[in-house]
């Protein structure tokens, strides 16, 4: 959640930092700010809503500096208005800090610094830091900070300026944060993308990291004051990643990217039949998988059950990552916890992840970003190597993760010995090609939109590996369009839902042929006969006639029908939100990150 970018050098600041601002709006759109260090004082302005909002301001013309910080929000505490929105300063007008995360014992903290005197102007626990830091504050702002941050329990990306300091001091706690390294000029960024156009060398903070930069160096401590020496990293992709290239929506974009996503997931992982993968782990010793992820991962990571006990026949366990740890889950050394994240900084995940490593268990991460927290906390890890993913809605990153899932599953039998189906094999090498296919039907899809816009609610079926098919495609909906929609199995329609349905209810089914699909035509008779309205995802010709609408995709094995499959459905999630006139790149409420818990 919350997007932050700092910036000390030459450049001119303002557009700097309103333009990263944009590109980190996807973590965040309920307010945003900027502060600006002209050498006398400390400048903030701050608007609520979008971006475009702030940028507007007249009070940004002609505003200089050196030194600058910026914030796009995502509300936790205080409702999204200008004054909760960031920077936050101190009661001297001095110090400014924005921040994403959490603050836990902000009430107490809160109280302690009233009753010093100190004045609170905003609802936000995050200016509880600024007044901590300056309670602190004895000429230098690097341990002001730290001392500040020994008091907080919680999560933070925390960027930190003074008036009379040419620096900035950044911290990180539980949310993403980076320093880029660029010549003669320094940045703070919650994510690669909102520096990459002025620099692609970074230095990931770690947790409980300070980062100190001025425009020609930086120094890197942790809270107790110890000296790290940290590795610089360069970013292999580029700022035309990141770009909509000619579609509407940065959603339409990378629904349409995915064949190519699925080939990069691909490159270098299959050779003569062969699975890469280099992995520190020894798949023989392994007696059970859990699955820990959330949202479209968990998904994900529920069709990564069906492959691995076909394919593999290891138990497999799906759990939400936010409820894990809290259950005190029983983990034995001889498990392999994977956590799947499309950021690779979902909160809950990672602390699942640290459950799971302080109960022994082996850990592997399947991620998108590279250098993010969960790829450097698990013992092994597969990325994704999708592309950057802006809009909110994860899409390729969930056909990435399946396919992911998919080798890794090979990879387990081909270490132990065991033959690898060779048509499974030539099917993988086929499905960017198949995936393509679908596309050629876009324009029926939009059809079918326009038709079902207007509906209150649909009901998603699937059976089998489909079944989380149809619960990623009620996600989807409910996320990008606002209309309610529920996933089930197809044969547990009649426990419930089949009370739904009424004349003209929308019911999707995805419905591959397979010695299940007699069982599923009676529960399309049922809904047909109380007027519900037949939407089929299907490779089935045979089913035109029982349908009110028919979108194909071509035939593959089972274990990659889901990714196939779910194509369809993120486009007509699409084409209803825009249909709607909603962005389907901003639902509300939503972030893209999910940095707190």
């Amino acid at each position: 959640m919350c997007g932050i970018i700092s910036y000390i050098g030459d450049k001119e600041i303002v557009p700097l930092l309103i333009k990263g601002l944009k590109i980190l709006e996807y973590r965040g759109y309920d307010s945003a700010g900027l502060c600006i260090n002209n050498g006398q004082e400390l400048k903030v302005i701050k608007r609520s809503g979008r971006i475009s909002e702030l940028e507007k301001s007249d009070d940004l013309e002609n505003l200089k500096g050196d030194v600058g910080i910026a914030h796009t929000r995502w509300a936790t505490h205080g409702v999204p208005n200008e004054i909760n929105a960031h920077p936050h300063l101190d009661c001297k007008k001095e110090i400014a800090i924005v921040h994403n995360g959490i603050i836990e014992n902000y009430v107490g903290l809160r109280e302690i610094l009233k009753k010093k005197g100190h004045s609170f102007i905003s609802n936000t626990d995050s200016e509880v830091i600024a007044h901590l830091i300056e309670d602190f504050y004895q000429g230098d702002l690097t341990e002001a900070t730290i001392n500040a941050l020994r008091c907080v329990d919680g999560t933070f990306g925390l960027a930190v300026m003074k008036k009379n300091e040419n620096k900035i001091v950044a911290a990180r706690r539980g949310s993403p944060l980076i320093v880029g390294v660029g010549d003669n000029e320094m940045f703070v960024c919650s994510d690669a993308a909102g520096i990459l156009e002025h620099t692609k060398k970074v230095i990931y903070l770690d947790d409980n990291e300070v980062a100190t930069i001025t425009k020609e160096d930086y120094n890197i401590r942790d809270v107790y004051g110890n000296g790290i020496d940290k590795k610089v990293h360069e970013i292999k992709w580029d700022i035309g990643q990141i770009e909509k290239k000619g579609f509407k929506h940065f959603m339409l974009k990378e629904i349409f990217e995915q064949p190519e996503a699925l080939e990069n997931t691909l490159r270098g992982r299959i050779k003569d039949e062969n699975i890469k993968l280099s992995l520190n782990l020894d798949t023989r010793s392994i007696k059970r998988i859990i699955f820990i992820a959330c949202g479209t991962s968990w998904h994900s990571a529920l069709i990564g059950k069906y492959i691995i006990e076909k394919i593999n026949r290891i138990p497999v366990e799906v759990d939400y990552a936010s409820e894990f740890r809290y259950r005190n889950p029983i983990v034995q050394e001889y498990d392999l916890v994977i956590a799947i994240s499309q950021s690779g900084e979902t909160a809950d995940t990672l602390a699942a992840i640290n459950e799971a490593k302080s109960k022994k268990a082996k850990t592997l991460g399947i991620v998108n970003v590279v250098g993010s927290t969960i790829s450097r906390e698990v013992d092994s890890g597969i990325y994704l190597h999708s592309g950057p993913e802006i809009g909110v809605a994860s899409t390729k990153a969930f056909t990435g993760q399946v396919l992911a899932i998919l080798l890794f599953s090979l990879y387990i039998e081909q270490e132990k010995g065991n033959k690898i189906d060779h048509s499974l094999i030539e099917e993988i090498s086929r499905l960017p090609e198949k995936a393509r296919m679908i596309f050629n039907d876009s324009e029926k899809i939009r059809k079918i939109a326009d038709d079902l816009k207007e509906s209150k609610a649909f009901l998603f079926l699937g059976r089998g590996i489909n079944f989380p098919v149809a619960l990623e495609g009620a996600l989807k909906l409910k996320e990008i369009s606002y209309i309610h929609a529920e996933g089930y199995p197809t044969a547990e329609m009649k426990h419930g839902p089949i009370a739904l349905i009424e004349n003209g209810f929308p019911v999707i089914f995805v419905l591959n042929k397979d010695n299940l699909t007699k069982k599923c035509l009676s529960n399309i008779e049922e809904i047909k006969s109380r007027g519900g309205k037949i939407i089929i995802v299907t490779n089935d010709r045979e089913l035109e006639e029982v349908s009110d609408e028919i979108i194909y995709v071509p035939f593959t094995k089972e274990e990659l029908s889901p990714i196939l499959n779910v194509i369809p459905l993120q486009l007509l999630s699409y084409y209803i939100a825009d249909l709607k006139g909603i962005d389907p790149d901003k639902p509300r409420n939503l972030a893209k990150s999910v940095t707190v818990e």
